[in-house]
């Protein structure tokens, strides 16, 4: 078996860095969880993104001709998440949609709240085994201000931008708005034609990218490649570029050495993060970031 790639923090050791970080007012922390997971902390809320803290598809998966062989550690159990105040999920897939990652969530978290596409509420009540109206539903062009984030639906093409029978979005993005702070989860997405019309407007200061691109003979589908995901940060001017989906799974993956030389090559700010590590930041003025050094060796 190989050995899994470790995370920098994981376990008891994320959970006082979580706790920690609350100590830094006026500071916006961003952990990244693994695939398209990330927590960001503002004045001691919680929002956690599309999070996958399970094994559930290695499970699935296992003794198939498409075995789901985990390449790093988890970084934390979703039950000692206790702290979270609002959760999204983009889409239907289990590696953002998990069951075994959400029902635990919220048995911790009683009073955290739940983001989904309007368009997947009956698919996602299903799955979870929860009150149909408990999730708050979203269509791209709408918004709603949950525990102090202001979140906006945007489409996301997975691989089309595809919508049920009422038009509403299947596949989303998310812009969160934390205090000054302008964040985009991008979900599972290609670039659209019109994408950087609908971001620009928001003054994007971290964007959250896939970079494990769109090889459908290795049945890897519906994302941006490293190229494409520093050119979109450079296009809508994003203030910092965090890559996800990558190196969780074995079929499913992308050297995020790519995404490092494309970002250099187009002039696009960035910073890769390990498994449980941090980021933070603080704006005084204007898009001002102060965010260490450019880069975690991976």
């Amino acid at each position: 078996m190989k050995q899994l790639i470790p995370a920098f923090q994981k376990d008891q050791a994320l959970l006082a860095d979580i706790e920690a970080a609350r100590l830094q007012p006026g500071h916006l922390h961003v952990w990244w969880l693994g695939q398209s997971g990330f927590l960001l902390q503002w004045e001691g809320r919680h929002l956690l993104f599309d999070p996958y803290l399970s094994d559930s598809l290695t499970r699935k998966y296992a003794g198939t001709d498409k075995p789901h062989v985990r390449m790093s550690e988890r970084v934390v159990a979703p039950e000692r998440l206790t702290m979270i105040d609002l959760v999204t999920s983009s889409h239907n897939h289990t590696d953002h949609l998990d069951a075994e990652t959400l029902q635990p969530l919220f048995a911790a978290g009683p009073t955290a709240q739940f983001i989904i596409p309007e368009a997947n509420r009956a698919f996602v009540t299903e799955r979870l085994r929860c009150d149909p109206a408990f999730p708050l539903g979203l269509n791209d062009g709408q918004t709603v201000s949950v525990a102090g984030f202001t979140v906006h639906g945007v489409p996301a093409a997975h691989n089309a931008l595809e919508r049920d029978e009422q038009g509403r979005c299947r596949f989303m993005g998310f812009v969160v708005q934390a205090g000054p702070w302008s964040v985009y989860h991008s979900g599972d997405t290609l670039w659209y034609d019109g994408m950087e019309d609908v971001l620009k407007p928001f003054a994007v200061d971290i964007a959250f990218l896939p970079i494990n691109g769109n090889k459908p003979e290795r049945r890897v589908a519906g994302n941006l490649n490293p190229e494409e995901a520093a050119r979109l940060g450079r296009v809508i001017g994003a203030g910092l570029v965090i890559p996800h989906h990558y190196h969780l799974f074995e079929f499913n993956t992308e050297d995020p050495e790519h995404f490092v030389r494309e970002a250099g090559r187009q002039g696009t700010p960035y910073r890769v993060l390990r498994p449980g590590e941090r980021w933070s930041g603080r704006k005084d003025s204007g898009r001002t970031l102060e965010n260490g050094p450019p880069i975690a060796e991976y």
